[in-house]
């Protein structure tokens, strides 16, 4: 029964009883982990040392677990909270996408699958939402992190359905089978921008984002959601925050 210590961002949090909880957590370097906190809600001494600050959603810390490959759930014994990024708690805004990220990182995310660059972006994620002027980029730069890091980067240089260079264009159509871009419309392609285009293609260069309009990002941010949604082959409940404002 491997035991390990990590750094943990929570996605979900569930109760389990009166004193326990059932967590999502999204660790460095030891992926996506579901697991029983047993007694973390008790107001005991000893429990209140195990689980310091308590395990609430969308916090971070340091936990302790061990895992079985013959039981679904890691066993948490110990939780040191870390940060409560507080700023989602007094912005409406803020606390909307970063519940989207959380719910579409334990979405995409295989179990016990480490990705620690996802982690790191979604970490970078919910202290920038502290800014309400670029929260918009933020969001991008780890939906494109999450698309990447989990096999799914869309193409934006070729044409996916001829293998070609693209061309410059007014307007591309997204393929959401072929996972990208084209010049040819076809029934169930998107049709995008060329501003849509230019936005992902600085967030696949890892550049800045702060050139663009919020329009554009907003944009952009709803056509990575609704790929996302076509890889899922559902609609996450928090999608409806992302697509329909």
């Amino acid at each position: 029964m491997p035991r390990f210590k990590d750094q943990a961002i929570c996605l979900r949090e569930f109760d389990w009883s009166e004193t326990s909880q059932v967590v999502v957590l999204l660790t460095e370097q030891h992926g996506l982990i579901r697991g029983l906190a047993k007694g973390s809600k008790r107001q005991s001494p000893s429990s209140i040392q195990r689980y310091s600050g308590g395990i609430e959603l969308l916090t971070r810390g340091q936990v302790l677990a061990t895992t079985s490959p013959t039981r679904e759930l890691a066993s948490l014994t110990e939780w040191d909270l870390q940060d409560d990024f507080y700023h989602l708690r007094r912005s409406l805004p803020a606390q909307r996408l970063a519940m989207y990220a959380a719910d579409l990182a334990a979405a995409m995310l295989a179990e016990q699958d480490p990705h620690p660059r996802t982690y790191n972006s979604m970490g970078t994620l919910l202290t920038s939402l502290t800014d309400a002027g670029h929260r918009q980029a933020a969001l991008l730069r780890f939906q494109w992190d999450l698309l990447d890091d989990g096999g799914f980067k869309p193409e934006l240089q070729r044409d996916v359905l001829t293998n070609k260079p693209l061309p410059a264009a007014k307007t591309y159509t997204f393929d959401p089978v072929a996972g990208g871009l084209s010049i040819r419309n076809g029934i169930a392609d998107w049709r995008v921008r060329r501003k849509t285009v230019d936005i992902l293609r600085s967030a696949e260069a890892r550049e800045a984002l702060t050139d663009f309009d919020e329009a554009a990002l907003t944009r952009a941010n709803k056509l990575l959601c609704t790929y996302a949604r076509s890889i899922l082959d559902r609609e996450l409940p928090t999608m409806a925050m992302i697509l329909r404002d």
